[in-house]
């Protein structure tokens, strides 16, 4: 069977590659079925490891690999990684100030913090999909380095990531109150982007290459935001403060081996 995939086209593997981080996102979000009525020590546990998580996907997954890209690539690595960084930030900071404007009552600032989780998480996966797409393109056009051996090695990696990330999603849904059923499909459904993404990546990849630093640390400057505005602040309600930023430690802890085991 391995065999087999392995004799496919480059962008074909890329599809079926970024369907499996797709489905590990789905697994992760899944696990909002494990419990009945979920305890708000459990919820704002949950909200901590995702902080967790994010904050060690930011630098290891995407602000690390931004960095070596463009210092491969020959770009001014500081201007190109700073800029999408602040970029990424900037974006849902003016999208923050924008629906605030909007509507100030107590059940739309509960929708505009889902909204803005489920951005985040989205902008995150679709660099992480181009990145999957571009290292099987790479092999498509013979560029040098380029195997489809470290092209699944990447994919598997993403997709052990992706598995808290699920969580990330479902878990504060829940917390909202949000049924278990469409806290799952809306958790899921944040990893969608990723197989277009990939199959873009896969096709476009020679131009692609020199877009990714710059994605890749927006998408990093976007998740900082949204758990510095919302995740840490919202777990640390709970009266045990010091244990929910165990938590988040615990959560970082995991991605962080994770991404240097699978890097």
């Amino acid at each position: 069977m391995s065999n087999f995939i392995f004799q496919l086209n480059p962008i074909i593997q890329a599809l079926i590659a970024t369907i499996f981080t797709w489905g590990v996102t789905a697994l992760g979000a899944s696990l909002v079925f494990m419990f009945k009525k979920m305890h708000k020590n459990i919820l704002d546990g949950m909200l901590g490891i995702a902080a967790g998580v994010m904050i060690a996907a930011s630098f290891w997954s995407l602000l690390s690999p931004a960095i070596s890209m463009a210092e491969t690539l020959k770009m001014n690595t500081m201007l190109v990684v700073a800029s999408g960084f602040l970029a990424g930030g900037l974006l849902l900071f003016i999208g923050d100030k924008v629906t605030s404007k909007i509507n100030k009552n107590s059940s739309f600032e509960r929708r505009k913090r889902i909204i803005m989780l489920i951005s985040s998480i989205t902008l995150h996966n679709i660099p992480e999909g181009l990145a999957v797409g571009v290292a099987f393109g790479s092999t498509l056009y013979g560029l040098d380095g380029a195997n489809l051996m470290s092209a699944w090695t990447l994919a598997l990696g993403i997709g052990i990531q992706n598995f808290p990330e699920g969580l990330a999603v479902s878990a504060p849904l829940r917390r909202e109150g949000v049924s278990r059923k469409k806290s799952f499909l809306i958790g899921q459904l944040s990893g969608i982007v990723e197989p277009i993404a990939g199959v873009l990546g896969a096709i476009l990849v020679l131009s692609m290459r020199t877009m990714l630093p710059f994605l890749l640390a927006f998408a990093a400057g976007a998740m900082i935001y949204v758990v510095t505005e919302e995740l840490i602040p919202e777990s640390q309600t709970n009266e045990s403060k010091d244990l929910m930023a165990m938590c988040s430690l615990i959560g970082f802890t995991i991605m962080m081996v994770l991404d240097v085991l699978l890097g």
